[in-house]
């Protein structure tokens, strides 16, 4: 347990050690949906709220068959829209945000993906961690993907203190090197995939155990 208080240097040192220990243990690191194009990465990344990718891999193959671009999915029947995508839960909700999402993108954007965090968090069924994700994968732009795992990760990293996605996002921006923050964000979902689970994290097995404040043996 970590007792004296760090400055902001020092947290910042400490960061880069916990990039290099999380680069050792995953050192090919990818995002977890399985995409063709950047509308299908889009629609993925929707159908992933309150849902794991691997579910999420199991149903876009056939969703992407019957509905394989813009104007399929704007212009589907709702109900067999939400039929294809039930098994991700929230389905209604869900269809409703793909399909005006879609509409909005043919309407005003010529039905490309905006390239700005500004416009994408406008979009139906889009919020930060989605439009992150988004424009990393897509442009290759830096940002700091909050998800569950990063939420909850960095408070047992001492790196936040706020349950709030907006807020921790902040507070990791001033920490993380701004090159290493999409990877910061893939490190700590795939640890928390693998060895940090909500349930049980595996901290005698952790890289990590002298660099976390919240490690329990």
């Amino acid at each position: 347990m970590r007792k004296k208080r760090e400055n902001l240097s020092q947290r910042r040192r400490r960061v880069r050690e916990i990039i290099l220990n999380l680069s050792h243990l995953y050192p090919q690191i990818s995002c977890g949906l399985i995409y063709g194009n950047p509308v299908e990465l889009l629609i993925a990344v929707i159908l992933s709220a309150q849902c794991t990718d691997a579910r999420v891999n199991q149903v876009t193959p056939v969703l992407f068959k019957r509905f394989p671009d813009l104007e399929a999915f704007a212009s589907a029947d709702r109900v067999e829209l939400e039929e294809a995508i039930h098994s991700t839960g929230f389905f209604r909700h869900k269809a409703k945000n793909i399909q005006l999402c879609c509409q909005q993108l043919l309407r005003d954007h010529g039905g490309r993906i905006p390239k700005s965090l500004a416009e994408l968090v406008k979009l139906p069924g889009i919020g930060r961690k989605t439009a992150n994700v988004v424009l990393g994968e897509i442009y290759g732009l830096q940002g700091v993907v909050v998800d569950t795992h990063v939420k909850r990760i960095s408070r047992l990293l001492a790196l936040t203190k706020s349950e709030d996605p907006v807020r921790i996002e902040q507070d990791l921006m001033k920490v993380v090197p701004p090159m290493a923050w999409n990877l910061f964000s893939h490190l700590l979902i795939y640890h928390g995939r693998n060895l940090c689970p909500a349930r049980r994290p595996w901290c005698e097995r952790c890289l990590l155990y002298r660099l976390c404040p919240g490690a329990v043996v």
